[in-house]
């Protein structure tokens, strides 16, 4: 796999250490956030893994090379070009094949962590099966990620801009578990809440780290959603930033915005009408998904 991925030397090093490595994706670099924004968040989420005593590979692909971890020129490359394109499983072989840039999407991350060894990822939130899902099968490529892929992923919840009900129905489907950290109730992003409940409560990392460990000493492949609801200081007010998501999705449809384009489309409409609010609460969400990835990592490696 030389041929295709290079892996910084800081993260080999740890996973030949057996020291503790969380995964970091690249799409909300380039695609999730406007600069500076991004490159702040990202170079804050790296820093809060090392603090704690784990190494962050955040993950992209550049010159199609898989890049595992990336140095200060590459993140701010990832954050500043407008052509970098999304890729998700179904694109990598073209992505690499053609020599192209490439942002990591939650699958593709998952898919990259895997092949490097990587067992832990942090990110936003995933995504799902979109609203009216159920007629114009948008399911997003992570859920079956996760279904095959032996990685646990951290994350807000789903992004909140999808069916979530019927994006936790696919997932029990697929045989995924979903796990609420502190809370019986699944988080929907920007609120602690959905409205929903998850499979199981865990009240600790080494309690997630044990449970991954059995399910793969099984052979019973795929990852887990980890649902760690955003801080209650940086909450938003649930009705309030539900109708301005039903506005968002609204003018999405009424434009013709699909696929791999909505999601985008949909946090730029929320940053710009929630005037930075919503970009607010999003990095201090990824925040805290890195430092809850980070101590379970740990507890894996002890293990």
């Amino acid at each position: 796999m030389n041929e295709y991925i290079d892996i910084k030397d800081e993260v080999q090093e740890a996973l030949e250490n057996n020291i503790p490595v969380v995964a970091l994706e690249s799409t909300i670099i380039s695609h999730g956030m406007p600069y500076p924004e991004n490159i702040i968040s990202a170079k804050k989420s790296e820093s809060l893994i090392r603090e704690a005593g784990g190494i962050p590979a955040t993950i992209a692909v550049i010159k199609g090379r898989i890049k595992i971890g990336l140095d200060e020129a590459a993140l701010d490359h990832m954050g500043r070009d407008a052509g970098i394109a999304k890729v998700s499983r179904r694109d990598m072989p073209l992505i690499l094949a053609k020599e192209r840039d490439g942002a990591t999407t939650v699958a593709t991350t998952m898919l990259c962590s895997s092949l490097a060894g990587i067992k832990f990822f942090a990110t936003g939130g995933i995504g799902g099966v979109h609203r009216n899902g159920q007629n114009t099968l948008d399911i997003s490529a992570d859920l079956v990620e996760l279904s095959r892929t032996n990685v646990g992923v951290v994350s807000a919840g789903v992004k909140s801009i999808l069916d979530i009900g019927r994006t936790l129905e696919y997932l029990e489907t697929l045989g995924v578990p979903v796990v609420g950290y502190g809370t019986e109730n699944f988080p929907a992003f920007y609120t602690r809440e959905s409205g929903f409940g998850v499979d199981y409560r865990v009240d600790s990392p080494v309690e997630i780290a044990k449970a991954l460990k059995v399910k793969w000493d099984l052979g019973m492949n795929g990852g887990m959603v980890i649902a760690n609801p955003i801080p209650e200081e940086y909450e938003m007010d649930p009705d309030y930033i539900n109708r301005v998501i039903d506005e968002a999705v609204e003018s999405a449809e009424k434009e013709g915005i699909r696929g791999k384009n909505i999601t985008p489309y949909i946090l730029a409409r929320l940053h710009s009408k929630t005037r930075d609010k919503s970009l607010f609460a999003n990095k201090e969400l990824v925040y805290n998904n890195v430092r809850l990835a980070v101590q379970i990592a740990i507890e894996y490696t002890r293990l």
